[in-house]
Formats: structure tokens, sequence, C-alpha cells
């Protein structure tokens, strides 16, 4: 076998090769050996078994015999089993001699094993010498065959590399799909956008014109209002809407009653407590004249609501009668209330003059359920009853200020009391109605008021408006077309007995009788006032039921509780 790599090659001057181990495609590395190599070499090349035997590799033998397959790792797999002589290994890389030669020659070396097996005794197997390139090393000119003469056989992995996938085309895809698909959402979240700010305006728009419109509605518009037009309407006050209670306090030890009117007026979110005095002058059905303190003694209080509603022109709700020992208990289950006192209250348990107060004049008085009794029903000697009534006011303000704004806790409270309460007033409809209270009072929102009567116990236009109008204008019933028409008569003929006169023509025309005093001084000509322009005929119709002149008639302000009002001249001549 001619090996372009053993001692023959380079024979002009060049060294020989020695064998230093496998690249990674297992074929084997050659460098030049030194002169001793060199030398060792050759000599280990005179015993070439291989060669000697005759199991050299001919690719032309056409031999009997089957030549021993290539076996790179030195297995011996497929090569009969022959004795061998090893050759000389030169290189020992750990300097140990081990084993012998079959052939009895001694001092030679193992074969070179290129995993480090050295030493193995038994047979060898043959190894077929090859030609391969050493890395990064020309090889001989010529270096471009096998040793049997045919072209070399290259492994796919030699050549890996061309089937690696590039992946910078696919990452440059995949960077303009992302970079198109970052800039559609762009546009399209730009679209939303827009969309949200053309429907946001919309939205404004509209609100602000509902906005106007309501305060349009209810009056409330600068220069709108028909506050500032002098004709008595109730308009804007009519466009509120109000929860109204009346409450009625019975003084089971001293006797009487006090009476207020608990209002909620859920449009402008205000409370307030309206305090009716005793003497106020109420109209039975049959057309009688009597007073609150009666009217509740003797009417009850489904009459007594009814009247009140008739004067008014309110839609009271329902009606809490609210006995002191229930207010006492009431008291002390809120916790006690504080109020600014106005005067010192003696206990009604004394027994002897002269004892400490029970209650002490002053601000921010903290109050029990007994002190709170004793002060709300208090009447000093020659005080009227409208002080009286006011002390009770005052603890009604310090009950719904410490009492709880939840309508279920308020209605435990309620139910705790246990008093009977007149339908169609319930627990849990007085409750929350004193659940809202409480929150208007606690954040400041809530107030009382008195109205204010005349020495007779009649309304005027002038002294109720505030307060009839105002406080209690938006419970006011829409009169029904077939209801009778309202009239109130103030009496300016100097003859008292004319309003009684008055009372009973117009009840005996089917009008609804309002008494509204007697003024200050006598007037000449009567006058019939409507504030509403449909109520023209009708104070057209309540003219003639008085026997007073058609020119007597005009539009103009009416009192707040009646469509019609008359002022009685000395013109007017009863029974005409």
């Amino acid at each position: 076998m001619n090996d372009r790599y053993d001692a023959g090659y380079g024979a002009d001057g060049g060294a020989p090769y020695e064998l230093v181990g496998y690249d990674e495609y297992g074929r084997p590395v050659y460098r030049q050996a030194t002169d001793q190599q060199a030398q060792q070499t050759q000599q280990a090349q005179q015993y070439d078994a291989y060669q000697q035997q005759g199991y050299g590799y001919d690719p032309y033998q056409t031999g009997g015999h089957q030549q021993p397959a290539y076996d790179p790792y030195g297995t011996g797999a497929g090569a009969p089993q022959q004795p061998q002589a090893p050759p000389y290994d030169s290189y020992d890389p750990y300097g140990a001699q081990q084993g012998t030669q079959q052939d009895g020659r001694s001092g030679q070396d193992a074969p070179y094993d290129p995993y480090g097996q050295t030493g193995q005794t038994g047979q060898q197997p043959p190894v077929t010498e090859q030609t391969a390139h050493i890395p990064q090393q020309p090889g001989p000119a010529g270096d471009d065959q096998d040793p049997d003469g045919s072209a070399p056989e290259y492994r796919t992995e030699q050549f890996a590399f061309v089937e690696e996938p590039d992946g910078d085309s696919e990452d440059v895809i995949d960077w303009m799909q992302f970079t198109e698909n970052r800039t559609e959402r762009r546009e399209e979240a730009k679209r939303r956008a827009r969309s949200r700010i053309i429907a946001l305006a919309v939205v404004f728009a509209l609100v602000v014109a509902g906005g106007v419109g309501y305060l349009w509605y209810a009056g409330k518009l600068p220069g709108v209002s028909d506050s500032g037009t002098g004709t008595g309407t109730t308009t804007a006050a009519g466009a509120q809407k109000r929860d109204v209670v009346v409450v009625h306090l019975h003084d089971t030890t001293n006797g009487g009653t006090a009476t207020a009117l608990l209002v909620d007026n859920t449009t402008t979110e205000q409370g307030t407590t309206v305090l009716l005095p005793n003497s106020l002058a109420l109209t039975g059905d049959d057309g009688s004249t009597t007073t609150l303190a009666k009217s509740v003694e003797d009417d009850g209080s489904e009459g007594t609501r009814t009247a009140l509603d008739t004067v008014l022109g309110t839609d009271i709700e329902g009606t809490w009668r609210l006995d002191t020992p229930f207010l006492l208990t009431l008291v002390d289950l809120v916790g006690n209330i504080e109020v600014d006192t106005d005067t010192d209250v003696p206990d009604p348990d004394a027994k002897k003059k002269g004892e400490a107060s029970l209650v002490k004049k002053g601000k921010g008085q903290t109050l029990s359920g007994k002190m709170a009794v004793a002060y709300a029903t208090h009447r000093g000697s020659g005080e009227d009853q409208n002080a009286q009534l006011e002390r009770f006011g005052q603890v009604m303000h310090g009950v719904l200020r410490k009492m709880t704004s939840d309508p279920d806790a308020a209605t435990v409270t309620v139910q705790t009391l246990g008093q009977i309460l007149e339908p169609p007033l319930t627990d849990k409809d007085l409750g929350a109605f004193l659940a809202r209270l409480s929150e208007r009072a606690k954040g400041g929102d809530h107030k009382s008021a008195l109205l204010p009567v005349q020495e007779d116990g009649t309304l005027t236009a002038e002294a109720s408006d505030g307060v009839v109008k105002d406080v209690l204008g938006g419970t006011a019933k829409s009169p029904d077309k077939n209801a009778a028409v309202s009239v109130s008569v103030r009496n300016a003929t100097g003859t008292k007995d004319n309003t009684e006169k008055a009372r009973v023509v117009l009840l005996n025309g089917g009008f609804t009788f309002r008494d509204a005093g007697a003024a200050g001084a006598a007037e000449a000509s009567s006058e019939v006032v409507y504030a509403d322009a449909a109520d023209k005929e009708n104070a057209t119709e309540v003219a003639k039921t008085l026997g007073l002149p058609a020119d007597s008639v005009s539009k103009g302000r009416t009192s707040a509780n009646a469509r019609v009002s008359v002022v009685l001249g000395q013109d007017y001549e009863p029974g005409s």
C-alpha cells in the first residue's frame, strides 16, 4: 500500500507523519514526526502484521477470501480473527510498556489506542490505513481521492451549515408584520378615541340642554323665574317634590297638643319642620270654622289632616301621633340630644318649689328623655303657645340629628318605641322618612319655620306665602276640573260679621271658603283677583255670587292656598 504520509513520503527531505488522533468526523489526524519518532515509525512499519499476513487493502484483489472491513475505532468488527502482531507504538502518553508480543519479540510497546485503552492483551483487529487531511494544514498534492482510488465520501454532517435555515429572513417578515399590526392598532385606537370624543360631546350637549330645560321648567333660570312676575303663581314650587308627615305631640300629663309638619324636599334636598300654631283656623267638611287644637281633639287625625290639606294646599302622607312617653323613649334610644335651651325648666316631679331646675338655660345642653319632654312641653307664665311650639321644634331637630340615617336601623328604632301608627303610615315608611330627614339635619340642611297666623287664626298672603308657597307649595294638589274652587276672603269692610256672611254665600255657591282674616283698615272698593288665566271665569262667577261688579275682577297675585282671592270693601252688601 502506498501511504502518502508514511516514511516513504517526503523523500525529498521531509519527515514522515505520525498518527495523533481523530477529528470530529472520525478521520485520522497526522503530524510530522521528529527524527527519533520517524526512526521508530520505520521500525514499526517493518513489522506491519497486516502487510506480512496479506491483509493489506487491495481494491483490485480478486482472491478467494474476503478482505476485512474498515473499522476506524479498532473494534475488530467484521474482520476474521487471526493472530496479530501488534504494531509498535512509539507514543505512550503514560510512559508504560504494557504487554508483550505474541511472536516472542520483547521490548516492543503495545499498540496505540487513541482512547487511552493501551496494554490490552489478545487479538487486535486490523486497521486499514487511509489518507486524511490534517485540519488547517494543506495536504499533499493530488489528495482528492481515497486510497482505493475512488472519490472521497463526504457525510451529511460535513455540510450541515447548508441545511441550516436562515432565521434572519423570517425575523424580518415577523418584524414587518408586527409593525403593520401595531400601526393598524394605533389607527383603530385613534378612530375609537375620536368616536368617544364625539359621543361625549353629544352626551354633554344633551345634559346641558336637559339641565337648562329643567331650570326653565322649574322657573330657576335668571330672568325667567316666576318669582319676579308678581303674579303669585307657584310654577317653580310646583315642580318640586316634597314628602310631608304631620306629627302631633300629646302631653299626657298636663294635657294639650303641639303640631308640626315634617317636610322633606327631595328636589332641593332640604328638610323643614313647619310649626303650626294651635290657633290656626281650619274649615271642616260642613263648612264650619274651627281651630287646629280643637280639630285634633274633636276630629281626630284623619279629619285634621284633611283640614290642613285644605287650608294649606298640602298633600300630607300620614299622621304620627307622638305621646310624651314615646318622645321620652325616643330620646333615650338615640342617646340623648343637644339643644340650645332658652329658659330654665323646673323638675315636674319636684315636691317643693325652689329646687334645682331639671333643664338649665344655655347653649349645647344635653337632654335626656325626661328632660327633653319637660323642655318640649314647657310654657312659662305669660307666654303664648308659640314659645312652647318653638321648644318642641328644637327637640325634634335634636332628635333628627342624633337619629340614624340608615332606613333599616331607623325602622327598628320606630318599632322599638312600641307605638301603634295610624294608617296609612307604617313603621317602614316612618323609619325611612326619618332617616332621610336625619341625613339633612346632620348635613346642616334642616331648619324649623313657624307658620305665621293672625290673631283670629287666619292666613294672609303677605304673612303665609313665605312658608305656604316656598316650603309647602310643592305639594299643593293639582286642582281637579270638577273640584270646588277655593276662595280666600279678606274682610276690609270694617264689619266683622261680613266674613261669616260671605262664607255662607260662597259655600252655597259651591266654592271652598278660605278665611284670610280682617284688614287693618277699611277699603272702599272690593277686589276679586285670579292668578291663572284658566281661573278668570271662576273669578267672574265668584264676583256674581258675592254681588260684586264685574269690573272688580282682575288678574294679579292670589293667596297661596286659594285659586281666587277676594277683598271685601265697603261697597260689599251682604244678601244682595
